[in-house]
């Protein structure tokens, strides 16, 4: 969207406008109460912005493919793909800042590879060079935070390692979880297979979407360590 168009419309008010199409049960809200909390907390989110648009008001890249992707080994036949949040075009120099927008309450995992995936995808599917990457946690944030840049040869090098592992699991019909006891990435696909959940239909990618009942959910941790 031209920059000058962005801000044209009231964010929260183009929120409300889309959001019957996500609410109860297809949009994984398990009663109205906590549906308004959500709702509640992505409309300060976004009035967070509004009121503090920074890079968002200034010029941004725009890459032309649906689905950003490229070979990440061609002998392998290993292709990374995905969409990245934000590309700021800087200006002064020619040159592009990756901003990666969290809506976590808690920081992103030192050990995570999102930056390294958006710095090669930003690196491989558009001209200028990336000289600066940011997480930007809007919920408390009014400002980006800015992060070392990722190494393309170490990030390439630790992406193609995963990419292989998969591969031959998805090959072999044999995947080994290094988290002995489960990690929270295989928690959801575990509850579904316990009938925790219930099917409520497909979303736009075609994915099946599943909501947990109320007795299938994890309390959160109502004490802090101080």
């Amino acid at each position: 969207m031209p920059t000058e168009e962005r801000f044209n419309e009231s964010l929260v008010i183009r929120l409300n406008r889309i959001w019957p199409k996500i609410s109860g049960k297809l949009g994984g809200f398990d009663n109205n109460e906590v549906e308004q909390q959500y709702k509640k907390r992505g409309e300060e989110m976004l009035l967070r912005i509004m009121n503090n648009p920074g890079p968002l008001k200034k010029l941004a890249i725009k890459i032309k493919m649906d689905l950003p992707y490229f070979w990440l080994s061609e002998k392998d036949r290993l292709i990374l793909c995905g969409k990245i949040d934000w590309l700021e075009y800087l200006r002064e120099t020619d040159t592009v800042h990756i901003i990666d927008f969290k809506t976590s309450k808690s920081d992103e995992d030192p050990k995570s590879l999102q930056l390294s995936i958006y710095y090669l995808l930003a690196s491989n599917c558009q001209k200028r060079k990336v000289v600066k990457s940011s997480y930007w946690y809007i919920e408390r944030n009014n400002e980006p935070t800015e992060q070392k840049l990722p190494s393309a040869e170490e990030a390439e090098n630790k992406l193609l390692d995963i990419a292989r592992q998969i591969k031959l699991a998805r090959q072999l019909n044999v995947f080994k979880c290094p988290q002995k006891t489960g990690c929270s990435h295989c928690r959801a696909y575990e509850s579904i297979i316990r009938g925790d959940t219930v099917f409520v239909g497909t979303n736009n990618y075609n994915e099946d979407i599943y909501i947990m009942n109320s007795s299938g959910m994890p309390s959160e941790d109502q004490s802090i360590i101080l």
